[in-house]
C-alpha cells in the first residue's frame, strides 16, 4: 500500500517536532562544578609563585595570526547583529530560537529634546564613574624576569593610617655593597627592628634606603621593613618602587577598611528553622483575591514565616493575620518601587520573592533553596513556575557585556545556563532567573530594583547585579502560578483594571525602558533570544 506524499510529508514535519521538542526538555549533559566556599587551596598556591611576562624588545620577530584563537579577543567595537531572516517553516520557533537585535541608542535619542547634550551628560557621567570606581591595585603591573629582587606581588593590605610589615622583601645578587630604595606615595617606611652591619636612611619618609656589605644581614633587616599609611582613603592602592642598581619594580598596597561581616542569628538548629532564616515578600496591586490565595497556601506549608506585602493601591484593603507585615504605598507607585519597600523590611538572612499571583504547593520547598545558599558561594538562586496546564518555566538565561567604544557597549542574552552544580544535579549556574527566587538578604539589597520601572522589569535587576552577584537556578523547587487565561465577559472589574495598568502601551513606559539601558548601563543595543 502506497503512503499518499502529503501524508509523508506530514509524517516527517511531526516528527521532526516531536524530535526537537524532545531534545528541549531534556536536560543537557553536564559535568557538575564545585561551587562551594573553600579556602585559597591549589588557586592560592599558583598566585604565591611568581608570574612574570615578557613585553617589548622583540619588534624584528615575526610572527603568524591564528584566527579561530583571536577572533575571540576584545575588539572594543561591538556590534548587535541578528540573525538573518530566512524562510520559516511553521513551528520552527520550536526548532531552533533567533537572535534578535534592538538599538537602544536611536529610540532614546531621537525622542529627546537634546540628543547632543544628553550624549555629552551621558559621556561625563561615565568618566566619573570611571574615576570613582578606578584602583591602581587593578593596574597591571610586570615583574621582569631574572630581577634580583623579591618581593610581594598581592596579597598586601594595610587599614587606613594604620602600620604592617612588608612581607617577602630580599635581594637575591652578588657582589659587595648591596642597597635598595623603596619609595612611596600614600606612605611612609620604617623598620620594626634593626640589624647590626646595616645602614638605614629615610626612616619615617616615604623614601627609605637600605645597604650593608653583607647581603645575609641586609636581608635579615628586609625582613622588619614597615609601611604606615598617611593618607586617608576608604580603599585605594600605593604602588610601591621597590629598587637595586640597574634593577627596579613594582608592587601594590592596598588602603582599605576590612569587610564588615553581616551576621544573621538565627539560633543552632540541626535542621534548618525557615522562620527564622526566611522572610516572604510580595508586592500585590488590584488582585486581593490572588493575594489571599497566595497567603493562604503559604501558611499550608509554613505557618510561621513573616510575609511582608508592599501594596499601592488606590484604596487599600486590609490584609491581616499573624506574621504579616502590610505596608501601603502611594498609589500605583509601581513595581520595582514595591518589590524595593518590601525587600527593605526583611530582617532574617534570606528573602524570597513571589509574585501576588502564585502559591505554594508541596513542591516549595524552601529548605531546599536555604540547602543551596548554605552549602555554595551562590548569592540568589532561582526555582520554577508550574502554570495551570502544568508547563513549568524555569526563565535561565546568561548576560553578557561587550565593550563598544565610546558610543556605549553591547548587551547579549542569551537562553542556557554555565554548568550543573556539584553536589545538585537539578541545579545549575546562570545569570538570570525566574521571577520566584531565594536570596541573601544583603546582597539583594546591594543590587535594590530601580523604582522608575513601574509596571514591567525583571531582567534589569540581574543586570544591575551582573559582576557582584552569583546567581542559580533548581528545577525541583517548584511554585504554582494562577491561570492567565479568562474570558472577556468572565473576567471582574479588577481584572480589567489591573491589565489596564499592567499591559499599558504607552510611549512613557517605553522611552524609561530606553533610558535605562541606553543612559544609566551605557549600551548602545542589546541581542537576545
Amino acid at each position: 500500500m502506497r503512503i499518499p506524499y502529503k501524508k509523508c510529508l506530514a509524517m516527517i514535519l511531526v516528527s521532526g517536532l516531536l524530535l526537537a521538542l524532545l531534545h528541549a526538555w531534556i536536560p543537557r549533559a553536564s559535568s557538575g562544578v564545585d561551587i562551594t566556599p573553600r579556602e585559597g587551596g591549589q588557586l592560592k598556591k599558583l598566585l604565591e609563585g611568581k608570574i612574570g611576562d615578557s613585553i617589548g624588545g622583540y619588534d624584528n620577530i615575526e610572527y603568524h595570526i591564528k584566527d579561530d584563537v583571536a577572533c575571540h579577543l576584545p575588539q572594543n567595537s561591538c556590534m548587535c547583529l541578528a540573525d538573518e531572516e530566512t524562510f520559516r517553516l511553521p513551528f520552527s520557533n520550536l526548532l531552533s530560537q533567533r537572535v534578535w537585535a534592538h538599538k537602544l541608542d536611536l529610540p532614546f535619542l531621537e525622542s529627546h529634546p537634546d540628543p547632543e547634550g544628553v550624549k555629552r551628560h551621558r559621556a561625563q557621567e561615565y568618566n566619573s564613574f570611571q574615576k570613582r570606581s578606578y584602583n591602581p591595585a587593578d593596574v597591571l603591573i610586570v615583574a621582569e624576569a631574572n630581577s634580583p629582587l623579591q618581593y610581594p606581588t598581592q596579597g598586601v593590605e594595610v587599614r587606613p593610617l594604620k602600620t604592617i610589615i612588608i612581607p617577602g622583601l630580599a635581594l637575591k645578587e652578588t657582589g659587595s655593597n648591596h642597597t635598595v630604595h623603596l619609595t612611596a606615595s600614600l606612605g611612609t617606611f620604617d623598620v620594626a627592628a634593626t640589624v647590626d652591619g646595616v645602614f638605614v636612611k629615610g626612616e619615617g619618609e616615604k623614601h627609605m634606603m637600605l645597604s650593608s656589605p653583607l647581603l645575609s644581614t641586609l636581608n635579615r633587616q628586609l625582613q622588619f621593613v614597615t609601611y604606615t599609611n598617611t593618607v586617608f582613603h576608604p580603599k585605594t592602592a600605593d604602588t610601591v618602587q621597590f629598587a637595586t642598581e640597574g634593577h627596579q619594580s613594582f608592587f601594590t598596597i592596598k588602603v582599605g577598611h576590612g569587610t564588615i561581616p553581616k551576621l544573621y542569628n538565627s539560633g543552632y538548629q540541626k535542621e534548618y528553622n525557615i522562620t527564622a532564616l526566611v522572610t516572604i515578600a510580595t508586592k500585590t496591586f488590584l488582585r486581593y483575591d490572588k493575594l489571599k490565595d497566595l497567603i493562604d497556601s503559604i501558611r499550608q506549608y509554613y505557618p510561621t514565616v513573616t510575609i511582608v506585602i508592599a501594596d499601592d493601591n488606590e484604596h487599600p484593603q486590609p490584609v491581616t493575620g499573624p506574621h504579616i507585615e502590610h505596608y501601603i504605598m502611594p498609589f500605583g507607585k509601581g513595581w520595582f518601587a514595591g518589590r524595593n519597600l518590601a525587600v527593605s523590611q526583611v530582617t532574617t538572612k534570606y528573602v524570597v520573592w513571589v509574585d501576588d499571583d502564585s502559591f505554594f504547593t508541596a513542591d516549595t520547598k524552601l529548605e531546599r533553596m536555604v540547602d543551596i545558599l548554605e552549602k555554595t558561594t551562590l548569592d540568589l538562586v532561582g526555582g520554577a513556575v508550574r502554570e495551570v496546564t502544568g508547563y513549568k518555566a524555569t526563565y535561565r538565561h546568561t548576560i553578557s557585556v561587550e565593550e563598544g567604544g565610546e558610543e556605549g557597549d553591547c548587551l547579549h542574552i542569551r537562553d542556557g545556563f554555565y554548568h550543573v552544580i556539584e553536589g545538585f544535579p537539578t541545579c545549575v549556574v546562570a545569570d538570570a532567573v525566574i521571577n520566584f527566587f531565594m536570596g541573601r538578604t544583603d546582597k539583594v539589597h546591594q543590587v535594590g530594583f530601580n523604582p522608575r520601572l513601574s509596571r514591567r522589569g525583571h531582567l534589569e535587576f540581574f543586570i544591575d547585579g551582573l559582576g557582584s552577584l552569583h546567581v542559580g537556578s533548581c528545577s525541583d523547587v517548584i511554585v504554582s502560578h494562577a491561570s492567565k487565561i479568562h474570558l472577556p465577559w468572565s473576567k471582574t472589574d479588577s481584572q480589567k483594571a489591573y491589565e489596564k495598568f499592567r499591559y499599558s502601551s504607552s510611549s512613557a513606559d517605553k522611552d524609561v525602558h530606553n533610558e535605562v539601558f541606553y543612559f544609566k548601563n551605557r549600551f548602545k543595543c542589546m541581542t537576545s533570544q
